[in-house]
């Protein structure tokens, strides 16, 4: 614990003092971005655009905005995006290194104090979360417990952030949603942890006093709907209280397999109950009909009547459009059908296909993103090993969420075989097309015919 009190000791020094708000009600927002990977910053309201900028010579964008509406928006350097927090007459400026995204930016101005604090929040997550790996096999008092003290320490750095530093009650409220809703979502994953864990047989049972943070949530929370903290943990809130209830009502026992269909049958139904918020609504149904696409990767008459009941209950038809995108990947994908026509670019910039490039024989399709360097490393890794063990096999890294210099260089780092490395020219197009839901995917195929279009590559 003594790790994460000195972590958020250090961000009193880290976050900026809070600036005179300008008289007018507009917005200013600029920044620079060292090493860009694309040419402008687009600026989102929940997922609508609300201005792009283009970077000039110095690699400096900026924002004039004469309104703006007050709370959580992200922007958008492709391939990456982070959160910041703006209010009418704000004048907010950032500086970050795309080699280091997240750990290098840093917010000046008026609200660089909670926007630099919601940015440590997000960097303190991965070890905290290692740290909290750790707790689960805990009996779940101890784990209760633990919990509230890492979010009371938090609590406190913020409350001593609002009384030394002239943030708005929204700032905080947003910020104090940030710690809420992670230690939460901690809780409601629990049960599930703790029985893979600790091996135990049964769900561990759990009382009303344990779930008593509940009793803080707001289930409609409109300016929460697009934040990532609170929209974790209403799927793995809906996603307990559907195992739960099938647990004790639908003869579903913990040594049989589970019937993933009909547990997110009762998910849409709880949300559909529980939530009224209309986005919220949309969001969480796509979330659960995606989900079951990518976990049963097969196109059955079970599988089509859910998206059916889907489709009911949304009203969202974009949603619609892209589940049943996914629903046709995923059939395109089955054994025996013929690769997908996917666009790619070769290390000397030369176009070229996906199927031109599998042609006959073996072929193993993996994926990486120069986002992920540690992944890229360890994959390069198993795939050098796995060259010698399957010598008549090709193997083709596709590359994505990378600009094209980016991935060039790192191709000529790696001791990759450079004429089996291509670049995706869409990377939304080959996420949906070739349905990776993960980079540990892989795609087996032999002749240009699927033979396994959802294999994990450190199983082969």
């Amino acid at each position: 614990m003594a790790k994460y009190l000195l972590l958020f000791s250090l961000l009193a020094c880290i976050a900026c003092g809070s600036s005179d708000k300008n008289d007018t009600e507009g917005v200013y927002f600029a920044g620079e971005i060292v090493n860009p990977t694309s040419s402008h910053v687009v600026l989102y309201k929940n997922d609508m655009v609300v201005d792009s900028a283009e970077l000039d010579a110095n690699n400096h964008f900026k924002f004039n905005l004469a309104q703006i509406d007050k709370g959580l928006h992200h922007f958008d350097h492709s391939p990456e995006l982070q959160y910041v927090f703006l209010e009418p007459g704000d004048s907010l400026t950032l500086r970050l290194n795309t080699v280091a995204f997240d750990e290098s930016l840093v917010f000046s101005g008026t609200n660089g104090d909670v926007n630099n604090f919601l940015v440590e929040m997000f960097l303190s997550y991965e070890d905290e979360e290692r740290f909290v790996y750790s707790l689960y096999k805990l009996h779940p008092e101890e784990f209760s417990t633990k919990i509230d003290s890492l979010r009371s320490l938090k609590l406190e750095e913020l409350k001593t952030l609002k009384e030394s530093n002239s943030i708005s009650d929204d700032a905080y409220g947003m910020a104090k949603a940030a710690i809420d809703y992670s230690s939460f979502t901690y809780k409601e994953k629990y049960p599930f942890y703790h029985k893979k864990y600790t091996g135990e047989e049964t769900i561990h049972e759990l009382d009303d006093i344990y779930y008593d943070y509940r009793k803080e949530v707001n289930t409609n929370h409109e300016d929460l709907v697009y934040f990532r903290p609170y929209y974790d943990y209403m799927k793995y809130h809906f996603g307990n209280l559907s195992y739960m209830h099938c647990s004790k009502n639908c003869g579903m026992h913990t040594h049989k397999p589970i019937d993933y269909i009909h547990l997110n049958k009762h998910k849409l139904a709880l949300i559909d109950s529980t939530i009224k918020h209309e986005e919220l609504r949309n969001n969480l149904f796509r979330s659960v009909a995606m989900d079951v696409l990518l976990k049963e990767h097969d196109i059955n008459e079970e599988c089509k009547k859910f998206i059916e009941d889907f489709e009911k209950l949304s009203t969202n038809k974009t949603h619609h459009d892209e589940v049943q995108f996914v629903f046709n990947g995923i059939r395109d994908l089955q054994p025996k059908h013929v690769v997908p026509e996917v666009n790619l670019v070769t290390l000397n910039n030369n176009p070229i296909t996906l199927k031109e490039v599998v042609g006959d024989g073996e072929s193993i399709i993996y994926f990486w993103s120069g986002v992920q360097k540690r992944h890229f490393k360890n994959v390069s890794k198993h795939v050098r090993q796995l060259q010698q063990e399957k010598p008549d096999v090709k193997f083709i890294g596709i590359c994505v969420q990378t600009s094209r210099n980016q991935w060039q260089k790192m191709v000529e780092d790696s001791g990759l075989d450079k004429e089996s490395q291509f670049w995706s020219v869409d990377d939304d197009n080959v996420r949906k097309t070739l349905i990776l839901d993960g980079l540990n995917k892989c795609i087996v195929t032999k002749d240009s015919l699927i033979e396994n279009g959802f294999a994990y590559l450190y199983s082969l």
